[in-house]
């Protein structure tokens, strides 16, 4: 993957964005798709997960291939 360093001031822009961000130049013509990293991790419970996956129903491979078969 190519680098680009940015200087403060850029990187003051690209700061704490929670969603997807166009970088476009100065005729407005889209260069790219800047998306930033998210550095929190999800605040699940062990016990969240736990009842999650009893929760749910679960397929073998077989099976959902059989089931893809018959559409």
């Amino acid at each position: 993957m190519t680098q680009i360093m940015i200087d403060a001031q850029v990187r003051s822009k690209l700061m704490n964005l929670s969603s997807a961000l166009e970088l476009v130049d100065e005729t407005g013509r889209v260069l790219g798709i800047f998306t930033p990293r998210t550095a929190k991790e999800p605040q699940i419970s062990e016990e969240e997960l736990d009842r999650r996956e009893q929760e749910q129903e679960s397929f073998s491979t077989a099976e959902v291939l059989a089931h893809l078969e018959k559409l």
